[in-house]
């Protein structure tokens, strides 16, 4: 590790801070909001909970699907959240009162990754049918607005950006989707893809593949930047540091690592 990255290294936080107990089985998804006060959770007890992480509070639990909850991501002004899972569904809440809105409808197999847009108007998901769906949000209809079905395999993880979808997928591809200009644009890592993730500067994507390596795309060219390789089995998450150069990753083999 270079100088710099010692130095970042030693202000990473190395102690628990605080455990959030109350789901009874695994959890699948955890995610903070937009301004970091609450973190948002889901998991195989069909159940999604609103924590304050700073005092270790459960603060509301939110239930409706009928089976496990696969992720789960609130909207920018923190009044709605989406939530996704192995019943098919797609759920839209109101954050106050726990109550459903809506019921998203489209896909026909179970659902793995679901996000707001950056004006919270429209949702996006992905599922084992192969799809990404688009839902008007603002719109009665439970519809989707737009699909998405180019993938020769699942779709496990979608991220969106202002003018762009994009989608990892077990059919080794990460595609992104230019929105204004109708392109499609498809890098093929070789290796299925279980989760992205953007660089805080949106300039690289992040793919986490089944062969337990992570790959650092340049994301406008697809140029392979880095590969980061160390866990002894699927990763299963990346999270950037806000303001630091540096970035986690989780794995099945227990394991979580700092990278620079």
């Amino acid at each position: 590790m270079s100088s710099s990255g010692a130095a970042a290294a030693q202000h990473l936080p190395r102690k628990e801070a605080r455990e959030l107990a109350g789901h009874e089985g695994a959890v699948l998804a955890v995610r903070f909001n937009r301004d970091g006060n609450y973190c948002l959770s889901c998991g195989k007890d069909r159940t999604l909970r609103l924590w304050n992480p700073h005092t270790g509070a459960l603060v509301k639990t939110y239930k409706s699907h009928a089976r496990e909850v696969r992720d789960v991501h609130s909207s920018s002004d923190n009044a709605k959240l989406v939530s996704c899972g192995a019943d098919r569904q797609i759920f839209y809440w109101d954050v106050s009162t726990g109550r459903v809105i809506r019921k998203f409808r489209g896909h026909n197999s179970e659902v793995n990754s679901v996000k707001f847009n950056e004006y919270n108007a429209v949702v996006v998901s992905a599922g084992y049918d192969r799809t990404v769906r688009a839902f008007d949000c603002r719109s009665q209809s439970s519809d989707p607005i737009q699909t998405i079905d180019t993938f020769q395999d699942s779709v496990m993880s979608v991220i969106l950006t202002k003018t762009e979808i994009i989608a990892g997928s077990v059919d080794g591809t990460v595609r992104t989707f230019d929105i204004r200009m109708g392109r499609e644009t498809v890098d093929n890592l070789g290796h299925p893809v279980n989760c992205i993730s953007l660089s805080n500067d949106s300039n690289c994507l992040l793919a986490n593949c089944l062969d337990s390596t992570v790959r650092l795309l340049d994301k406008t060219t697809g140029e392979l930047l880095q590969e980061y390789k160390g866990h002894a089995c699927k990763v299963t998450s990346i999270s950037y540091h806000p303001t630091k150069a540096c970035m986690l990753t989780s794995s099945v083999d227990g394991s979580v690592r700092v990278w620079n």
